[in-house]
């Protein structure tokens, strides 16, 4: 799908309650971009994202993952983070990394308590819904919204249709966006995507991503309305997972939020326990998607990556120039 220019960084974490179809939209996305040939599925065992044996047999996300795809103006981190509550440590450790959240809506189950629209609140992130399992037996799509606008955010906005009344409802959001709206009668993408990265605007989709429905759509929102952050030219990154590959290598798995970083850089940071700064170098970088993954030289900024090389980093620190993080409570 891509035009041979440099494309923008994105990096978006899918959030759900348990069996929302969360994975499974993550799969059609996948699919439509074009950056896997066959459609997985949860209750099949083999779902791209969904790779470690403890998922396949349970049929749910455990460990946060991730995946990319590329739009035309876009390449796009997909994070499927756990939607179980007994993992919500591992959900929550992913949300400091994220650009913009993907809120998966069951039509058959609606709204649910632990839905995590609060963490979302408290990290400012701005919001995309989309609504799966339309193709099932469900209050149909206004009653939908109306509790969407009534349990989540009254300013949650059907994008399904964007036509005049779409863009009145959008423009309400800002009283400067509607007085330049009422004199011109048209929004620009770019006056809509402010008004969600602000918080003040949540696109809500719909459809049936098993049967592919409504994900085109999703993809096309996120492309023409989604804005990458702009980043400083000092390196930085925060780590938001810690694993460990099959051969037993340490994987740190980071975030690039300023400059680049590349194979054999040293760096220099805190480690876990609390004691002086050491110094390590970066001896391979990976690029994952899925189980499978790609060694590359240099990473930038808005990439997400894992570093091997480094013994004693921790979740929620913060390398090079990002702010750090108080060091994890270790057991005594």
């Amino acid at each position: 799908m891509g035009t041979g220019t440099k494309k923008e960084h994105l990096c978006a974490g899918l959030l759900a309650h348990v069996d929302a179809g969360k994975t499974t939209l993550s799969e059609a996305l996948l699919y439509t971009a074009g950056a896997i040939s066959t459609l997985g599925r949860v209750d099949h065992g083999d779902a791209h994202l969904d790779n470690h044996q403890l998922e396949r047999a349970r049929g749910i996300t455990i460990f946060s993952k991730q995946a990319t795809l590329e739009t035309e103006r876009l390449s796009i981190t997909l994070l499927d983070t756990p939607g179980h509550v007994d993992f919500s440590t591992e959900m929550e450790r992913t949300l400091q990394v994220l650009d913009y959240a993907i809120l998966v809506i069951s039509a058959t189950d609606g709204v649910q308590a632990h839905t995590e629209t609060r963490l979302l609140r408290q990290r400012q992130i701005p919001t995309f819904l989309f609504v799966t399992k339309m193709d099932l037996p469900n209050p149909g799509r206004q009653a939908l919204m109306a509790q969407l606008c009534r349990q989540l955010d009254e300013r949650c906005v059907d994008f399904t249709t964007q036509d005049e009344a779409w863009a009145e409802t959008v423009a309400l959001g800002e009283e400067a966006l509607l007085d330049r709206y009422l004199e011109t009668g048209t929004l620009s993408p770019r006056d809509v995507s402010g008004l969600i990265r602000l918080g003040k605007l949540f696109p809500c989709y719909f459809g049936a991503p098993l049967h592919l429905d409504g994900v085109e759509a999703f993809l096309t929102g996120l492309e023409t309305f989604a804005e990458p952050p702009r980043y400083p030219e000092a390196f930085s990154a925060r780590v938001f997972k810690i694993a460990r590959d099959p051969q037993g290598g340490r994987l740190t798995f980071v975030k690039i939020t300023g400059g680049t970083l590349s194979v054999r850089t040293p760096l220099r940071y805190a480690p876990a326990d609390g004691e002086d700064e050491i110094e390590e170098k970066i001896t391979q970088l990976r690029r994952y998607s899925g189980a499978k993954f790609q060694p590359v030289e240099s990473v930038s900024a808005g990439q997400v990556c894992a570093l091997l090389g480094l013994t004693a980093t921790y979740p929620g620190q913060g390398l090079g120039a990002a702010a750090p993080a108080p060091p994890p409570l270790l057991e005594r």
